[in-house]
């Protein structure tokens, strides 16, 4: 039976907040100079509230109660780890309770097939590693994230005092700034002009689901703890793999036993993954291909089919019809944005099977349609009934949500700081990027990747996919052709998020 998540002093805020009120922030990408000094900086932000050494820490789950000026996050990738003397075994090959491979191999996959990886990916062409600002090759790799938050006005003096006491321990090699909202907290738009961060999952902070019963089995928006927080059960009702260890190598008894080894100690419990993506965008090319593929309207409905949702208030492009899906707040605006399914829209006349909502969260169930008979359910489960060639009773969406905490930037370039938290980096982020972003083969359809984020670069080597397709009440689909690339990968990386206990533990 799962349990309810109660340890929120445990868990870093952004867990549960992409901290809105905060307009401003800041990341940080660290490479570790002096380890014992960078180690007393982590003793210091982890540390219990009044300790003062330092007048701020990380900001913790339970904080989200009261009222916040600001808000300190930090993350590690694997060589960071390293630096820190985590133990060897925890990055090795063949060794259980070790970080999972791609977590310790990155992004760009050193030494892992890179080439493989990043074509997966769709990381090649423009978007390729080797192109990047930061990540990608061993010597841009960062150790350590810290992000940053403020209200605004307050990220200059705070970001300027978090660099001066770093600066013993570590050599900030870059900082990426973010731009302000450019509506208001509640309608943050990404520089394409859309609505952001809707459609986000809502995690079962209480247990309220029981995953994988009989009466669980249609789409639903609240998801497992484990599926985000290391350390719970998953949709699955398993426990992600993840590192622990020997109680020996804990000596200070700071982590807690593992639920399901509690002869070993938890070093992931209450953290989680981050996927980070710098992704530059090219508004005025974007506009300019809408308007002359679509001139009636200045391309909006184009655009607005690209992306699946209105323009001027984030509604999808389909009818909402089921507002009692799990997870989705009483609040209308939730109902209206996120409650739905594509149950409705079987042939995509009202939102295209290629829009980039539909590709990056399908809304698919373990059992397309919902209550069914006993008979019914065993073959669907089996395979063997399928009503046509764009079901997928393997992707159920419940197993590849993300919670995205990305922020825009504008400056000479425009983009996203794309950020998501995941347990699972494969079966999470790194499957929604190659089974439904860039496959060109994805819901049945031929020669199109996401509309947004594809590379365009043919995949096989004669399988071109710089088109999108409109479905037509009568007669064939509408095709639009010779899309050009959207969204270039400027940088990347993946970082594993502390507990605060994992932070104290790293500290000594």
């Amino acid at each position: 039976m799962a349990q309810p998540v109660s340890e929120h002093q445990d868990i870093q805020a952004i867990m549960r907040s992409g901290f809105g009120r905060l307009d401003e922030a800041a990341f940080l990408l660290l490479r570790i100079t002096d380890v014992d000094r960078a180690k007393s900086w982590l003793a210091a932000i982890a540390e219990a509230p009044g300790a003062g050494r330092l007048p701020y820490r990380v900001t913790h789950a339970a904080d989200l109660g009261s009222h916040q000026t600001r808000a300190l996050q930090v993350a590690f990738t694997a060589p960071g780890l390293k630096k820190l003397r985590l133990p060897d075994m925890l990055f090795r090959d063949g060794t259980t309770h070790a970080f999972p491979r791609e977590f310790r191999f990155g992004m760009a996959g050193e030494g892992l097939d890179p080439e493989g990886r990043s074509r997966r990916l769709g990381d090649v062409g423009a978007n390729a590693p080797s192109n990047w600002e930061w990540g990608g090759a061993e010597a841009k790799t960062p150790d350590a994230l810290v992000m940053l938050y403020a209200e605004a006005g307050g990220l200059s003096d705070f970001q300027q005092m978090v660099m001066a006491d770093l600066a013993p321990g570590c050599d900030v090699f870059r900082a990426l700034d973010t731009a302000p909202p450019s509506d208001n907290a509640k309608q943050r738009r990404e520089p394409f002009g859309f609505v952001d961060g809707i459609g986000q999952p809502e995690i079962d902070w209480q247990a309220n689901r029981t995953p994988g019963t009989l009466g669980d089995l249609e789409y639903g928006n609240l998801i497992a703890p484990g599926e985000f927080l290391l350390g719970y059960e998953n949709e699955y009702g398993l426990y992600t793999e993840r590192p622990l260890l020997d109680p020996g190598q804990d000596p200070s008894n700071i982590l807690s036993p593992a639920p399901d080894d509690p002869g070993r100690r938890d070093l992931a419990r209450n953290g989680c993954y981050i996927v980070f993506r710098d992704l530059e965008q090219d508004v005025a090319g974007f506009w300019d291909f809408v308007r002359r593929n679509s001139p009636d309207d200045e391309g909006v409905s184009l655009a607005e089919a690209m992306v699946g949702r209105r323009l001027a208030t984030g509604d999808p492009l389909i009818t909402v019809t089921q507002a009692d899906i799990r997870g989705i707040g009483p609040d209308a605006e939730d109902i209206r944005q996120n409650g739905f399914t594509y149950e409705a829209d079987p042939e995509g006349l009202s939102c295209p099977f290629g829009a980039h909502i539909r590709r990056s969260n399908p809304r698919s169930a373990d059992l397309p349609g919902g209550r069914q008979g006993l008979v019914s359910r065993l073959l669907r489960t089996l395979g063997l009934q399928q009503r046509g060639a764009r079901d997928d009773l393997i992707s159920s969406s419940r197993f590849h949500r993300v919670i995205r905490r990305g922020r825009r930037y504008d400056g000479v370039s425009r983009g996203i700081r794309f950020i998501c938290l995941n347990a699972n980096i494969a079966r999470q982020f790194e499957f929604i990027q190659n089974a439904w972003i860039v496959n060109a083969k994805f819901n049945a359809m031929d020669h199109e990747a996401d509309p947004l984020l594809g590379n365009r670069l043919p995949f096989p080597a004669d399988h071109f996919t710089d088109s999108f397709s409109l479905p037509q009440a009568i007669g064939p689909n509408r095709r639009v052709a010779g899309l050009p690339q959207f969204v270039t990968v400027r940088g990347g990386g993946y970082f594993f998020l502390p507990s605060l206990r994992a932070l104290r533990f790293f500290a000594r």
